[in-house]
């Protein structure tokens, strides 16, 4: 089952980044995602099924702004 995620929505992982924050914005969705350290604002990208494993929980949705 996906995790349904879009493009702006806070996410904490499981792992922290080096530079020591959990919370990660998404910025391209698809088989790949684009995120976003909110630490030190480095971009990475990672394959949905790794992220949905490593994913703790959806801080904010974007809609909710």
């Amino acid at each position: 089952m996906m995790i349904p995620l879009n493009v702006g929505d806070i996410v904490r992982l499981r792992k922290p980044h080096p530079c020591g924050s959990l919370d990660w914005k998404v910025m391209r969705t698809g088989m790949d995602f684009r995120i976003q350290c909110l630490g030190c604002q480095h971009q990475a990208w990672i394959p949905r099924v790794k992220l949905e494993r490593n994913l703790k929980e959806i801080l904010q949705h974007a809609d909710e702004k």
